[in-house]
């Protein structure tokens, strides 16, 4: 198997929990993608059309700032990358996270968390806004995913 980089954003653990069984089913490395400003149980209510993640989802070109830097991502080809579906795509730090890297030789796996989206028009939204980069398959994980869910998706 190929040295994996298991990154990750979570605003509320649940990402984090799949992201960790993740890294240790496949033996990869795991790496937090952290806003500069975390977000608070407000900036997250979707209800309020106001709140930090409904303005940041409204619109395309916010860049949410991230806290730290992969510092060697040349030791990967094969980058996982994982959230929570928002608005039915990536929350946008997972556009910065992509544009601050260097993902170009690399096979990208999406896996993300959900309370019942679905990951297809996120993957298909990030593959088509960096056609050149070479993104593989995108899966919904529960809390409770299984090794063989892993093994099998990654294979």
């Amino acid at each position: 198997m190929s040295k994996i980089l298991v990154s990750f954003f979570s605003a509320s653990g649940i990402t984090k929990g799949v992201a960790s069984k993740i890294a240790e089913y496949t033996e990869g490395d795991l790496f937090e993608i952290e806003p500069v400003n975390k977000y608070t149980e407000e900036d997250l209510n979707w209800n309020n059309s106001e709140s930090r993640s409904s303005v940041e989802m409204k619109n395309p070109s916010i860049r949410p700032k991230v806290k730290n830097k992969v510092l060697n991502l040349s030791d990967y080809d094969t980058i996982l990358i994982g959230f929570p579906v928002w608005w039915d795509l990536a929350p946008r730090i997972i556009n910065t996270f992509i544009e601050e890297n260097n993902f170009e030789n690399k096979k990208i796996y999406i896996f993300a968390t959900s309370g019942g989206s679905s990951v297809i028009n996120s993957f298909d939204t990030l593959k088509n806004t960096y056609s050149h980069l070479n993104f593989i398959s995108a899966r919904i994980f529960s809390s409770n995913v299984s090794e063989s869910d892993i093994i099998d998706w990654i294979r």
